[in-house]
């Protein structure tokens, strides 16, 4: 091929590729201007759920304008239901514009966020320092980086824990592994996210060397996490990491983070907090006081995919000390060695990822388009939400509050007239399958407290009182059907 040719062939690839993003663009705008009337949730048909299991593999290459027909049609018409106003399932937002058009720059740039003097990694920087200034946690540079999510920025900030426990003790790890080291004991609450437990088994730890933090109605029992500390150290083990949560998975509530923070210091323990989906409720006047001790902790787990709306992934690991996170991470094999030598050092040494996504720019957009008096105002209101929603559930006979909310999070159960007592877990068990399949809202269910639990979450920015109401509506509805039903 002459270069004529090739730049005629390039400007042509161009020109389909300028008429498919047009077409995609316009396609997702009419489907976020009729979501709302849509249905929150919908299963797929079976004849679609077969034909995308078994897609068979093309041999050439079909045209960009029909890979955004097929995606349009048999992609898109079939979401998650995240990006309804009705929807309150798990922790899941609709993503931020911002974001999604920030996404597209993103990809088009394709670099590995490591190293080197190119935009991504200042914004980075940059990104990273306004999450920890946005929910009030000390920054200093290299002290954070951005994650997939929280599980793998609980992985990384525990990393840091392991290490400078051990290091601590005396214990080489990373010369002699794990073998031979002494037992490190992790104090972590009943309502830790699993990801937690999770990490502590991948770091080699051990379910067995995790001890039930005693909170009582939100209270820490100082003596009795004392003692606790006391017989494992008196046992030759090495007293490591306490867990405490800015906001629980179950029902949003907030942990007795200064008390936590004034044992950790005492005993000389990493505090760890898990802000994924609650630290930033701190920037909600109503409650700021009750995130009192989290600016202590060693470490800080956020997801910004969470309640900021940023599209998916996007997770942050704090620290208070780089080093901890470069002692546990670093090494520099020589091809990367350039910028290796900044006072920081490269992304790679502080966490997992030797190949990283540009996650700060639809971050970045997030933040920016809505600066912090928007999103001051979204959790705020968010939380006001819930209480409002928790009224509505205390004004109703057959339903009862299974925690009064403290962020933006409802736990509660149904008690339909007329259900036998035994078959009621039976009945809240299935609620929320059954109000999903509804359409008209979208709820989740867990385990709270040994029972079964309905939990609304409220992320989504257009969320109103009529949604509140429908999901009110819907649960009374199919709960009811349920107590009645086989």
């Amino acid at each position: 091929m002459s270069e004529l040719d090739a730049v005629a062939a390039r400007e042509a690839e161009l020109e389909a590729f300028r008429s498919a993003a047009h077409a995609l663009v316009d396609g997702v705008a009419d489907y976020l201007a009729a979501l709302p009337s849509r249905p929150v949730w919908q299963p797929l048909p079976d004849e679609l759920r077969e034909k995308l299991l078994h897609l068979p593999l093309p041999e050439e290459g079909i045209s960009l304008e029909e890979l955004v027909d097929t995606a349009l049609r048999d992609v898109l018409a079939y979401p998650m239901g995240n990006g309804h106003p009705a929807f309150f399932g798990w922790v899941n937002p609709p993503p931020s514009l911002a974001g999604v058009a920030a996404s597209l720059a993103a990809a088009v740039m394709n670099p590995s966020v490591v190293s080197g003097d190119h935009a991504d990694v200042h914004l980075e920087r940059a990104v990273v320092r306004w999450l920890a200034e946005l929910v009030g946690y000390p920054h200093t540079p290299g002290a954070g980086l951005l994650t997939s999510g929280a599980s793998a920025a609980t992985i990384i900030c525990l990393a840091g824990a392991r290490g400078r426990a051990l290091a601590h003790a005396g214990y080489d790890l990373r010369r002699d592994g794990l073998a031979g080291a002494p037992p490190l004991i992790s104090y972590v609450p009943v309502e830790a996210h699993s990801c937690v437990p999770r990490a502590l088994a991948l770091l080699g730890l051990g379910s067995e060397a995790i001890r039930e933090v005693p909170l009582e109605d939100g209270k820490l029992d100082v003596a009795g996490l004392r003692v606790s500390i006391a017989e494992d150290r008196a046992a030759g083990a090495v007293p490591a990491l306490l867990v405490g949560s800015a906001g629980t998975v179950n029902t949003g509530a907030i942990e007795p983070l200064d008390t936590f923070a004034d044992v950790a210091a005492d005993e000389g323990l990493w505090f760890h907090v898990d802000g994924a989906y609650g630290a930033f409720g701190v920037l909600d006047p109503t409650i700021a006081d009750r995130y009192r001790g989290m600016e202590r902790a060693d470490s800080l787990t956020l997801d910004p995919h969470k309640w900021l709306g940023v599209p998916v992934d996007a997770g942050c690991a704090l620290v208070q000390r780089p080093d901890d996170l470069r002692d546990a991470f670093s090494l520099i094999p020589p091809y990367l060695r350039q910028g290796a030598g900044a006072e920081v050092g490269t992304f790679a040494e502080y966490g997992l990822e030797q190949t990283r996504p540009f996650r700060a720019l639809k971050t970045w957009a997030t933040i920016a388009a809505r600066g912090r008096a928007g999103i001051v105002a979204q959790v705020a209101r968010g939380n006001e939400l819930a209480r409002e929603l928790a009224a509505l559930v205390e004004s109703e006979r057959e339903l009862e509050l299974a925690a009064v909310p403290e962020t933006s999070i409802v736990a509660f159960r149904a008690r339909p007239d007329g259900c036998p007592p035994e078959r009621l877990e039976a009945v809240n068990h299935a609620l929320p399958q059954a109000v999903q399949a509804g359409g008209r809202a979208f709820l989740t269910g867990t385990i709270f407290a040994g029972r079964e639990t309905l939990r609304a979450c409220i992320l989504h920015p257009e969320t109103d009182s009529e949604h509140l109401a429908i999901l009110v509506e819907e649960v009374l509805a199919a709960a009811r059907t349920l107590a009645t039903g086989p």
